[in-house]
């Protein structure tokens, strides 16, 4: 009893020490952004509690200055789409791939996983020649039409998933008539519905959170999304600490808040797909 006593404690310990480095540099962001500039001034520490625990004003700042509104809206916009390709795109290639036979089958799929493991880095030459070629540079088709095309790992979670659905099924609806899209509309695809809220959580908060592909392909101000228009704060708030920890603070939150009440559908997600 003693050594697990002690293996439980040990335990707790651990977790309560990475819940502390986790939550550490979060707690001085917020405590950064309800501070006025004179308490920034006066250099009184990060961990300093603010005078004025309600003081919203760098809110109100970052928001209306940082053009959070019209950033809140492209982001929207871009999510909308790239997640809703990423989920036809993913969902009926893995279900061509397990239904269908065809040659160089097992060809394809090893091209799937070799372009997971390439570096996207290495490829944005060419990729930035493609988008510029069909005229998409500089709009919000052109993170759409990348995000989309890009994710192979959406393709492996449905993959699981259509392998775990009976073929019985499919030739049932064969027998009464239906082809291979009814069979993917009505039967497949609702079965998918695990995967597909694994996907639409990974994918949303994957694509919320990026910055590199919006910032090369939308250079300009009214495209920005939330995390360009976070960075461009350095320019007129450069020296204003306390309104980019309050933009910051704008920018986690939804993440954060949706994060917390569908990290279940992610866990459950990943274990149905990995064991069924």
């Amino acid at each position: 009893m003693t050594r697990r006593t002690a293996l439980r404690a040990l335990v707790h310990l651990s977790l309560t020490g990475a819940a502390v480095v986790v939550l550490l540099p979060l707690g001085v962001v917020f405590l950064t952004s309800l501070k006025t500039p004179k308490e920034m001034a006066d250099d009184s520490g990060a961990l300093t509690l603010p005078d004025d625990p309600l003081n919203l004003h760098n809110y109100v700042t970052a928001f209306r200055d940082g053009h959070m509104l019209l950033s809140f809206a492209n982001t929207a916009f871009i999510l909308v789409f790239a997640i809703g390709g990423t989920v036809l795109i993913g969902s009926m290639t893995a279900y061509a791939i397990d239904r269908f036979r065809f040659r160089l089958k097992k060809l394809v799929v090893a091209l799937f996983l070799l372009a997971a493991l390439v570096p996207g880095v290495t490829t944005q030459v060419a990729t930035f020649q493609i988008v510029n070629s069909f005229g998409m540079f500089d709009t919000r088709w052109a993170p759409i039409a990348l995000y989309m095309g890009t994710d192979i790992v959406s393709i492996y979670i449905f993959l699981q998933f259509v392998r775990s659905i009976p073929t019985s099924l499919d030739e049932a609806a064969r027998l009464d008539g239906a082809n291979a899209f009814r069979i993917y509309r009505t039967i497949i695809f609702p079965l998918l519905r695990p995967a597909v809220a694994t996907v639409v959580i990974v994918k949303g908060i994957a694509v919320y959170n990026d910055f590199y592909i919006p910032f090369l392909y939308m250079p300009s101000e009214d495209l920005g999304v939330i995390s360009t228009s976070l960075f461009r704060f350095r320019g007129p708030f450069g020296a204003h600490w306390e309104t980019i920890s309050a933009g910051a603070i704008l920018v986690i939150l939804p993440t954060l808040v949706v994060f917390l009440c569908l990290q279940r559908f992610i866990y459950n997600g990943f274990m149905r797909g990995a064991t069924r």
